[in-house]
């Protein structure tokens, strides 16, 4: 049997741990496939939309949040400027530019092969760090789209660090 055909069972559907995650937060979600749930998280810059879809091929959990951002065609250079300079600074997930409709999203897999299980803390883990990147770098992206700023220029203004709140 080749190995591309190969599939360990599972004893729980890794979809199933996101759902039930999603409830237990009371965060609005809709699942229509067995496969893909996508979650509404708020956040402080926006409502993040997450998606997990489950590729059972790779044995693995894709995670993609994206926010309600469009990328005019006029800023997408300097936008994948700033793209390329946030991803040198991710230890975990990538932020992508769809160029089809100009979506910025960060994206990130759960390996689980050869039968390896998904638990919730690893779930927790995965959309905490998802929400975490989109919160830090929400501003740079409006700064390159908004205030015409180049992804450099950007970057620096959201290495800033602030103390408490005003």
């Amino acid at each position: 049997m080749p190995v591309s055909q190969l599939e360990l069972p599972r004893p729980e559907h890794p979809v199933d741990i996101i759902e039930r995650l999603a409830a237990h937060n009371e965060w609005p979600f809709d699942r229509d496939e067995e496969d893909e749930i996508s979650i509404v998280v708020a956040g402080s810059w926006a409502d993040y939309n997450i998606a997990f879809t489950w590729l059972s091929d790779l044995e693995a959990l894709h995670v993609a949040c994206a926010f309600n951002f469009k990328a005019p065609a006029a800023r997408r250079v300097d936008l994948i400027t700033l793209i390329s300079l946030i991803n040198e600074q991710m230890w975990i997930g990538h932020f992508d530019l769809w160029p089809s409709d100009g979506v910025v999203m960060f994206r990130h897999a759960i390996l689980l092969a050869g039968g390896a299980e998904l638990n919730g803390p690893q779930c927790k883990t995965v959309l905490t760090s998802a929400v975490r990147a989109c919160e830090r770098y929400y501003q740079a992206f409006q700064f390159v789209v908004w205030a015409g700023k180049s992804g450099p220029e950007a970057m620096k203004t959201v290495m800033l660090e602030t103390m408490g709140e005003a």
